[in-house]
């Protein structure tokens, strides 16, 4: 490693530790951005157990913690993040934590519509969402709605989400298509089952962030992240910053991306 390089990393480092965003933001090179950022967010219930709090202050709390990301994101020109909200493995979960989270769901996409209008972000729902509530349905769907001709980012809020459901559907929906003769087996390659996920038409994400010091993928994105680069970190969701944002883009382009070669 030449000394350019090692001065280079080193001033990395201790503006990392700094944690200042202003030179955080001086680091980041604009044509090397991923295009797309995953994130599993996690720690909602451990940040207000540390703070003798009950798990719906956790779960408000990470929605602030949310909206920064999304804003950082925008702002600084990634067009792609994937928010895992809620697992089809969460209904396992207390029935009056269920409640609160679809609650939040309802509220935030009434909330967020003009927003997201305003600054052209792009709603889109990943997930099976027939067994939400209807009126938890209605309003995603009406934000979705409102928000589809906004082409400066697009979230993906994942719902009622597992990626090996949404592999099996999309097995199922090309078998169908086999059997019924619009599509030879034989011509089913791995661009044909993409363009049958919930991901279809979005590029694979670059760098996948998850929080709280799990590591593990959590039945999230299986066939999308086959080349995405993994940022672990022990920090709840509800403490993530700007800062904390933009030290894991700094770690995305520090790598060198090889995809296999």
């Amino acid at each position: 490693m030449n000394s350019d390089l090692l001065n280079a990393n080193d001033e990395l480092k201790a503006v990392c530790a700094e944690g200042d965003t202003e030179k955080l933001r001086s680091l980041i090179d604009a044509e090397r951005l991923p295009a797309h950022i995953a994130f599993i967010m996690d720690g909602n219930r451990r940040w207000a157990k540390k703070r003798f709090l009950p798990a719906v202050m956790g779960h408000k709390a990470g929605v602030k913690a949310f909206r920064t990301v999304m804003e950082t994101c925008r702002n600084i020109g990634v067009k792609y993040l994937t928010a895992y909200a809620f697992s089809a493995e969460n209904w396992q979960r207390a029935p009056a934590e269920v409640n609160l989270l679809m609650q939040l769901f309802e509220y935030y996409a009434k909330a967020e519509r003009q927003e997201m209008c305003d600054t052209g972000i792009r709603l889109r729902v990943i997930g099976d969402m027939s067994v939400l509530a209807e009126s938890v349905q209605r309003e995603l769907r009406l934000s979705e709605e409102a928000t589809a001709c906004n082409s400066d980012m697009t979230l993906n809020l994942a719902i009622n989400y597992g990626s090996r459901d949404e592999i099996v559907r999309a097995v199922r929906s090309l078998a169908k298509k086999a059997a019924s003769g619009s599509v030879e087996p034989q011509s089913i390659d791995e661009e044909m089952l993409s363009g049958e996920l919930y991901t279809a038409g979005i590029p694979d994400p670059d760098l996948l962030v998850r929080t709280s010091g799990e590591l593990r993928l959590s039945n999230f994105l299986l066939w999308q992240m086959a080349y995405t680069e993994f940022y672990f970190s022990d920090v709840l969701w509800p403490d993530v910053d700007e800062a904390f944002v933009l030290k894991a883009i700094l770690e995305f382009q520090r790598r060198q991306r090889r995809y296999g070669g």
